[in-house]
C-alpha cells in the first residue's frame, strides 16, 4: 500500500523481493507515494514504482491538480469499507489500481492486502498468475471484508499464510484455492549479540491498539515494583502515543517507561536490551519475534491469534502467557528476571530459531509455490 510506512508488511516484502530478484526481475509497486523515500533501502537490482503521489508538493502525472485533488479527498468506492486500510483508498486509486493491474506485463503478480488481493482477482489479465498474500489473520476481518475475500479469493490462483492455523482456516473459508503457509524472512547477515547484561526490556511494533502496548505498560508496573532498575523501551510510531505517554505518567512510570519512536536499526537496539516483550491483541506472524531472536532476546508474548506460538516454544526460547492479561505477562517478565540463568538459556537457544526463518529458506518455498502454479 505505501513502500514508507514503517511496518512488517513493508519490510518483510523489500526483503523477499531482494532475495527473489537473485534469480528473477522483481518490481515492488506501491500504490501511494507519502515520502520522497521508502522506509527500508531498496535491494538491488529490484525496481520501485508508484501509482498515486501524495506528498505534498507533488502533482499526480496526467491530471488537472483540481480534479487530481478532487478524487483524492473523494472515497473509494472499489473497496469494501471495512478493509482495515480502507482510510488510504479513495476515488484516485480506484482509477489507478485497476489501470495498472490491467497493463501488468508480468508473469507473476503478489499482492500484500485484502483490498489489493481482491482487486487482482477482478482485474489481472488471466496469463498473470495471481497470488494473494495474506499479512492478517482470518478472524480479524470484519464480516464485510469477509464476505469479499470468500466471493474473489476462488479467482486467484493461489492465497498465502503466515501461519499453519490460518492456512486451514482459508482452506475450510474457499477450498479449491490452493493455499500455501509461507513466512514472512529473516535477512541473510550478522546480527549484533545482546550480552544480557542491560536491565532492559523492548517492545517493537506500531503504536496502535492491535499491538497492545497499553496492555504492556499495566503488566510492566508489576516489574517496576519489583525490580525499580528496570527500564522498558518501546520502538515505533503511531497515533497512540500521547495516549500511552499519559498511560505510564498514571501509573508512576515515567523513569521507567520509554518511548523511542521508530529506528532505523531496530537489530541495534535489541541488542542493548536484555529480554522481547511482544503484548499483542493479535498478530499475524510477529517479525519482531524473529528478529529479536536473531539478537538473543527471550521473547515474552501474549498467546494471541495467530502468530506467536508458532514461533516461540514456551519454555525453549521464550515464555507464552493468556491472552490480554497484563498480570500474566507482567508476572512472566519478573521470572526471567528473577531467573537469569533461565533467561540465558531462553537468549542462547534464540538464534537456532531465527535461522529456521531464514530468508533464503522462505525464498525456496516461493519458488515451490511457482513452479507448481506453471
Amino acid at each position: 500500500m505505501d513502500a514508507a510506512a514503517l511496518d512488517g508488511t513493508v519490510r518483510s516484502t523489500f526483503t523477499l523481493a531482494g532475495e527473489l530478484a537473485r534469480t528473477h526481475d522483481v518490481e515492488i509497486v506501491s500504490v501511494l507515494r507519502t515520502a520522497d523515500s521508502p522506509a527500508f533501502p531498496l535491494p538491488d537490482p529490484v525496481r520501485l514504482q508508484h501509482l498515486v503521489d501524495v506528498r505534498d508538493d507533488a502533482r499526480p502525472a496526467r491530471l488537472r491538480p483540481g480534479r487530481a485533488r478532487r478524487l483524492h479527498e473523494a472515497p473509494s468506492t472499489l473497496v469494501h469499507p471495512e478493509e482495515r486500510s480502507y482510510r488510504f483508498y479513495s476515488a484516485l486509486t480506484d482509477e489507478r489500481i485497476p489501470r495498472a493491474m490491467r497493463r501488468l506485463r508480468a508473469d507473476v503478480l503478489v499482492t500484500t492486502r485484502a483490498g489489493l488481493n481482491i482487486a487482482a482477482a477482478r482485474f489481472a489479465p488471466p496469463h498473470v498468475t495471481r497470488i494473494g498474500q495474506e499479512h492478517l489473520h482470518l478472524g480479524i476481518h470484519e464480516p464485510g471484508i469477509r464476505a469479499e475475500i470468500e466471493r474473489w479469493y476462488p479467482k486467484l490462483d493461489a492465497v498465502t499464510t503466515l501461519t499453519e492455523t490460518d492456512r486451514d482456516d482459508y482452506e475450510r473459508l474457499i477450498p479449491g484455492t490452493p493455499v500455501r503457509t509461507l513466512r514472512n524472512g529473516l535477512p541473510d547477515r550478522v546480527y549484533p549479540r545482546s550480552r544480557q547484561e542491560n536491565k532492559v526490556v523492548a517492545a517493537a511494533g506500531r503504536l496502535a491498539w492491535i499491538k497492545g502496548h497499553d496492555l504492556l505498560i499495566t503488566a510492566f508496573a508489576r516489574v517496576a515494583e519489583k525490580h525499580p532498575e528496570w527500564t522498558l523501551r518501546i520502538y515505533g510510531k503511531g497515533d497512540r502515543g500521547e495516549r500511552l505517554r499519559r498511560h505510564a505518567t498514571r501509573l508512576g512510570l515515567y523513569n521507567n517507561v520509554m518511548l523511542m519512536g521508530p529506528s532505523d536499526d531496530i537489530e541495534g537496539e535489541f541488542a542493548k536490551a536484555s529480554i522481547l516483550a511482544v503484548p499483542s491483541r493479535a498478530e499475524a506472524f510477529g517479525m519482531a519475534i524473529v528478529e529479536g531472536f536473531a539478537c538473543g532476546l527471550p521473547a515474552v508474548a501474549f498467546d494471541c491469534p495467530r502468530g506467536p506460538r508458532e514461533i516461540i516454544t514456551h519454555g525453549h526460547d521464550g515464555l507464552l502467557v493468556p491472552p490480554e492479561d497484563p498480570a500474566a505477562l507482567g508476572d512472566a517478565l519478573v521470572r526471567l528476571i528473577d531467573d537469569e540463568r533461565l533467561r540465558r538459556r531462553m537468549a542462547a537457544a534464540a538464534p537456532g530459531t531465527a535461522r529456521r526463518h531464514s530468508v533464503r529458506s522462505v525464498a525456496a518455498g516461493w519458488e515451490d509455490l511457482l513452479a507448481s502454479l506453471r
